[in-house]
């Protein structure tokens, strides 16, 4: 096991973002994402994927000259088109210009369309809150959840996030959760590793519970809650998809393997100034709520912030075959 620092995974991820066709802005915005979900203990949206990211530039899955480009076609809309490349290079276009119109509109929406995975979606929300905003996000994924009842994906597993400014250039609390029981990169890490899933997380293709994680790839992600999962993925469809032009998850393309091209998913964000609605009252209000999360009780992203602390003090623990891994693809290998 090998500490590195954040800034020393975010370069070595760029070069190989860029090694395996990725233009610089491309590359920039999503390494930063990487590194900072290492930082964060999100393992799971951090060099784990960064070989599946390296494989879809050289596939043509995601392009990696993309040039996203933003229009406002109303004064409290933001629409970044992301011309199919990463979503962190489209979001980070589009974010400045949400803040600016949130605080003069009171509320403002960035919508983005034709993008390829933003990755952990509280780290963009996040920022809007670091902004002294509430923000609030959707990202939808290609379908992996079958409707109530049925066995046939029509939804993907679909995250939704809400940062909470803490007054202080921070964020009070950050909640990331998808509509499944769990994210399915978790099962496709289980797939890989030949591990079994607990009960409960997925069904196979016959529509029953299975352990076997190869064989809930063939079939569908349990949603969070039983029919109240696929309600809230429902929800994140019509705003991520619906809303901002891109594709629905059925239409999408896997984001695993190499076939169907560009998967052209789509994020929507909300930014809302507290003061404009709230007459005064937000900051005493949400200490109110966040109040009752004492002790054991843990406000939402409690584990990510204490993950960062430790591990910007200490370094971030990098497995020695991801690190060795990460250097060939960046072509630092001895």
């Amino acid at each position: 096991m090998t500490r590195l620092t954040q800034a020393s995974i975010e370069t070595l991820a760029r070069r190989a973002l860029v090694r395996h066709g990725a233009s610089e802005v491309q590359a920039r915005a999503l390494a930063a994402a990487v590194a900072a979900a290492e930082r964060d203990g999100l393992k799971s949206h951090g060099l784990m994927y960064l070989p599946t990211y390296c494989e879809h530039l050289t596939c043509g899955k995601v392009l990696g000259s993309a040039e996203p480009s933003l229009t406002r076609p109303a004064p409290a809309v933001v629409a970044v088109d992301a011309g199919n490349g990463f979503a962190h290079a489209a979001i980070a276009l589009g974010l400045p210009a949400l803040i600016e119109a949130a605080r003069t509109q009171g509320v403002a929406a960035l919508a983005v369309r034709n993008s390829y995975n933003c990755g952990a979606l509280g780290c963009h929300t996040e920022n809007i809150a670091q902004a002294g905003l509430v923000g609030l996000g959707f990202t939808n994924a290609p379908a992996s959840i079958a409707p109530w009842g049925g066995r046939k994906a029509a939804l993907g597993t679909n995250p939704w996030s809400l940062a909470v400014p803490d007054g202080q250039g921070g964020a009070r609390f950050v909640i990331d959760q998808s509509a499944s029981v769990v994210a399915k990169s978790e099962v496709i890490k289980r797939a890989r590793a030949g591990e079994p899933i607990p009960p409960g997380w997925a069904f196979d293709a016959s529509g029953e519970t299975t352990t076997d994680a190869g064989e809930a790839l063939k079939g569908t992600m349990a949603p969070a809650g039983g029919y109240k999962g696929v309600g809230s993925a429902l929800l994140v469809e019509i705003f991520a998809a619906c809303l901002t032009g891109a594709n629905p998850g059925l239409v999408a393309s896997p984001f695993s393997g190499t076939a169907g091209g560009p998967p052209g998913t789509g994020q929507f964000f909300l930014a809302i100034s507290p003061d404009a609605s709230s007459a005064g009252a937000f900051a005493g209000n949400l200490e109110t709520v966040a109040g009752a999360f004492i002790g054991d009780a843990r406000l939402p992203g409690t584990r990510r912030f204490g993950a960062r602390e430790q591990n910007t003090k200490d370094g971030i623990e990098v497995a020695a075959e991801t690190l060795a891994a990460l250097e060939k693809l960046a072509g630092t290998a001895a």
